[in-house]
């Protein structure tokens, strides 16, 4: 099943470009398990998601460490029909039967209990969209309750709910969103931003 993401990262400073190139290297451990293709609007990931994500977040804490006010934009994709299967993609992270719903939640709450803690807080607003299914409401509304039982539900807002917490925690909760909740074959997407230094938290 193909899956991946198309993410821009904006460090606002003026220093932007030196922000992001400095950046990038955080992506080498992943590059021989990613596709990686950039334009000048956004850089395109390909891969599995228990690489994808991890991907997101080392790049974004990298950036985030500079200092500077960063943000991370994503359209993020599993099993997109328009899309051909791509080896790179292969996980067992979904796919087979369908696991009851409390059970899918379980396994969501576990992968962030055990996410790695990267000691850059971050907050994050995402909204979920799963496709071709009749109960796309029931899973959405699973995925609320795993959310406000996460550690890392910060409230809902309109369209979306915002997350906060350490980086590790909230780039886990998002990929547990997108690999539970929706068939395990099915068409699932997330519009993902995640902030860190803003100034109005300050």
């Amino acid at each position: 099943m193909y899956s991946g993401a198309q993410i821009s990262i904006y460090p606002m400073t003026d220093d932007f470009v030196g922000v992001i190139v400095g950046a990038l290297s955080a992506l080498d451990p992943y590059r021989d398990r990613l596709q990686v293709e950039t334009d000048d609007i956004s850089t395109l990931l390909v891969g599995a998601p228990e690489v994808l994500f991890p991907a997101m977040r080392d790049l974004f804490v990298a950036a985030a460490k500079s200092g500077k006010h960063c943000v991370l934009h994503a359209t993020i994709s599993r099993g997109c029909p328009g899309e051909p299967d791509d080896a790179v993609c292969y996980t067992t992270e979904y796919g087979g039967p369908v696991l009851p719903l409390e059970q899918r939640k379980q396994m969501a709450l576990q992968a962030v209990q055990s996410a790695p803690v990267t000691d850059m807080a971050s907050a994050a607003q995402f909204s979920l969209y799963v496709m071709d299914t009749n109960d796309h409401m029931d899973e959405i509304y699973g995925c609320i309750d795993f959310l406000r039982q996460s550690g890392t539900f910060d409230r809902a807002k309109n369209f979306c709910t915002k997350l906060g917490g350490d980086a590790g925690a909230v780039f886990a909760t998002v990929q547990a969103a997108l690999c539970r909740f929706g068939p395990p074959e099915g068409h699932v997407t997330i519009d993902l931003t995640v902030s860190a230094n803003s100034p109005t938290v300050r």
